[in-house]
């Protein structure tokens, strides 16, 4: 599983991450987020993309998402 960690990132940069780890053939993915606008974008290009995503907030309003294709 790769890991992504784009905490501290501003859109549309958490999207290219995850973009380029997709297209890098990538089957699971692990996304870190702490951006609201991020976490929405993230889920919607990910089900576009074919993933299934489970998502977890943690208690430092930071987001865990698994995506898996």
């Amino acid at each position: 599983m790769k890991t992504i960690d784009v905490r501290g990132l501003s859109c549309p940069a958490p999207v290219l991450e995850v973009k380029n780890v997709i297209d890098s053939g990538a089957k699971e993915i692990k996304v870190i987020s702490d951006c609201g606008a991020s976490t929405e974008n993230i889920q919607r290009f990910a089900q576009n993309a074919g993933f299934t995503i489970a998502m977890k907030k943690l208690d430092d309003d930071t987001t865990e998402f698994i995506l898996t294709k």
